[in-house]
């Protein structure tokens, strides 16, 4: 036991601790909510910024790109200004998810504050309380109607699955009720164009009333 103890300090004091990742140095930003310091990719944590492609717009106002509006604002006020930032984890597209500080001041804290970002609330809620007086004071993105960037993109990705469907002939939403009744709705009834397809949860698309009726679905009432 006491040689095995003597091989482990050996071993220990002969193998050199392995350094963390650099990460601080001149930030070059991505986009609204993605920055580069040398060849490492920082997604902020907690903040969700709009796509580079998402526009915004009031319902009596006009549609603006506000996704290219951010990632310009956020290049401007921090494209070359020094970091230091915090690795926590690696996401699915393997960059580093970290919290960044400029000047001492969270990067993250302040890209909400500004109203350029969002409280990316599935993963924390720690600048939720800056959102909240950034959309009292209508600063940035709060000064006029804006769709959360995780809504845009959920709503593009059903967009596109109804392109495809529709592509295919198979334009019938097969949907799931709150009660769990499974009802299709065909093009042209009344709740047509509200109706969300989650294949997640079950739901799905059909190329015919047939096909739904053959499938255990109902068709809902108009």
């Amino acid at each position: 036991m006491l040689r095995f103890a003597a091989a482990l300090i050996t071993l220990c004091i002969a193998t050199p601790a392995l350094a963390a990742p650099e990460l601080s140095g001149p930030l070059q930003v991505i986009d609204g909510d993605t920055m580069q310091i040398g060849r490492a990719r920082i997604r902020l944590f907690g903040i969700d910024a709009p796509e580079v492609q998402q526009h915004c717009g009031a319902p009596d106002g006009p549609i603006w790109g506000c996704g290219a509006w951010a990632s310009a604002e956020v290049s401007a006020r921090y494209e070359g200004r020094f970091a230091r930032c915090e690795a926590l984890a690696v996401d699915r597209y393997g960059r580093t998810v970290g919290r960044c500080f400029v000047d001492g001041q969270d990067l993250g804290a302040e890209l909400v504050a500004s109203g350029l970002a969002f409280a990316y609330q599935e993963y924390s809620t720690a600048y939720l309380p800056a959102q909240r007086a950034a959309a009292r004071r209508k600063a940035g993105l709060h000064a006029t109607g804006v769709q959360s960037p995780q809504a845009y993109r959920k709503a593009r990705r059903e967009n596109g699955m109804l392109r495809q469907a529709e592509a295919k002939g198979c334009a019938i939403k097969g949907n799931l009720s709150h009660t769990g009744a499974r009802i299709y709705h065909v093009p042209g009834q009344a709740m047509y164009e509200r109706t969300r397809v989650s294949t997640r949860r079950g739901e799905r698309w059909f190329c015919s009333e047939r096909q739904a009726k053959q499938a255990g679905w109902r068709r809902a009432a108009d």
